[in-house]
């Protein structure tokens, strides 16, 4: 049996070094055009016909990194305020109107960015450019969503860190790490610091920092550049800059 083991791996390996070594194959080039339109907001368009599907993601240059010490958690917190209602728009509907259009859609927040995002038929393209500008123009923020929101965000953090072995062993490393950085706190905040905050607090911080100059638009799938940026001038524009400019740490 070993005998004829070692000759079938014998005859592998001759004929494996009769095999030619293929060069590596380069991926193709990303085709893909960027503009800012009059108000700041930054478009990146990327064409791709392969399926016909269109993913529409809108990020905001916020994270943790950007709020006040004793003031944490902003940034995540706005990660649901934002689906909680618009001028034009039910609470909780931007994810239902998405889902009823076989479409998905998300959010996340890091210690720099905060994305909102929506994979949908391509034909679907308006929708869910209208749905995003209907929320960075005219979202709601009143106190009865803002008191539900900080509580589920805190028993978020309870579930996900307090409650969790070693939960806080990445929070404790990041405050040993750095010394003044804003990566020094947690994207999630803290419990006091969300129990502190005010509903001034949180419409100062949205007012801030949910702008058109602080944001960037990437529009990626089966989609006409041409047709896409009219959609996006029609729906974008028409919001206004922020008053001040965005403050830079």
């Amino acid at each position: 049996m070993h005998r004829v083991s070692f000759a079938l791996l014998a005859c592998v390996l001759a004929a494996a070094t009769l095999i030619p070594v293929q060069a590596a194959v380069r991926p193709p080039k990303l085709q893909y055009q960027m503009t800012t339109l009059p108000n700041g907001l930054r478009v990146i368009l990327s064409e791709d016909h392969s399926t016909p599907i269109v993913h529409v993601s809108l990020w905001y240059h916020v994270g943790a990194k950007n709020e006040k010490p004793g003031r944490t958690g902003f940034a995540h917190l706005f990660e649901h305020m934002m689906f909680k209602g618009s001028r034009n728009v039910e609470p909780e509907a931007h994810t239902s109107i998405v889902a009823s259009v076989g479409g998905q859609s998300n959010a996340y927040t890091t210690e720099d960015t905060t994305v909102f995002w929506q994979t949908l038929p391509s034909h679907y393209l308006p929708l869910a450019l209208w749905l995003e500008a209907d929320r960075m123009a005219t979202l709601r923020i009143d106190e009865d969503v803002f008191a539900r929101e900080r509580e589920v965000v805190k028993e978020e953090r309870r579930m996900r860190v307090e409650n969790q072995p070693y939960g806080r062993l990445q929070e404790i490393i990041y405050d040993q790490a750095f010394a003044r950085h804003p990566y020094k706190h947690p994207v999630i905040g803290s419990l006091a610091d969300l129990e502190a905050a005010s509903i001034e607090d949180v419409r100062a911080f949205h007012r801030t920092y949910y702008v058109p100059e602080n944001a960037t638009l990437t529009i990626v799938g089966d989609f006409d550049s041409a047709q896409a940026l009219q959609f996006v001038n029609q729906y974008f524009a028409r919001v206004p800059k922020a008053k001040n400019p965005v403050p830079r740490r």
